[in-house]
């Protein structure tokens, strides 16, 4: 018996170990740079938090459309979002205002920690700027984030992004010009 005790408990050592590995993961990603967001997204826009609703998996905000920036000419009432931040959910606040960039999956507008969602009085005024009309003009061109030296860049289409502790990259552009992206 004490056998078939330790074989029993071994087997289900060595399962948990194989499934470890999965139960451990967490969202893994580095913030972008907002344009790269804006590029990434299908929809980007300014809005209100209005009400939460806890869904069986999911989290589903109900919000005030501000201001389109980037969309397929709809209006969204609602943005969908994982139900804990190690699923890459967002945590939001109610009655307050956001910048979101986000999917559109089967009508439905979605969010993730590997976006680019500050609350509204966090974006400066030239990423403003690079929302209205700097960015969409940049999306032919590459972000390359570099977190530590050396960092080789091989192409002309990117733009190289060193922000080591420091937000000062964030209110730059991206831009091709004379067949080269650079910094604006």
């Amino acid at each position: 018996m004490t056998r078939y005790v330790s074989s029993c408990f071994i087997t289900l050592l060595v399962l948990f170990l194989w499934r470890v590995e999965d139960i451990a993961e967490a969202c893994k990603c580095s913030p972008p740079h907002p344009q790269q967001a804006f590029c990434d997204a299908d929809i980007v826009i300014r809005a209100k938090v209005v009400g939460k609703k806890a869904l069986s998996n999911e989290i589903k905000y109900d919000i005030q459309q501000i201001k389109m920036f980037k969309c397929p000419n709809q209006v969204i009432h609602a943005i969908y979002t994982a139900s804990s931040p190690a699923a890459c959910g967002v945590t939001l606040e109610i009655n307050k205002e956001y910048l979101f960039t986000g999917k559109l999956e089967t009508g439905r507008m979605h969010v993730t920690l590997c976006g680019y969602n500050p609350p509204w009085e966090d974006v400066s005024a030239a990423q403003k700027n690079g929302l209205t009309r700097l960015y969409k003009s940049g999306c032919d061109c590459k972000i390359i984030h570099c977190n530590s030296l050396p960092c080789p860049i091989s192409t002309t289409d990117a733009c190289l992004w060193m922000d080591w502790g420091t937000n000062n990259g964030q209110n730059l552009a991206c831009i091709k010009s004379n067949g080269s992206c650079a910094w604006k």
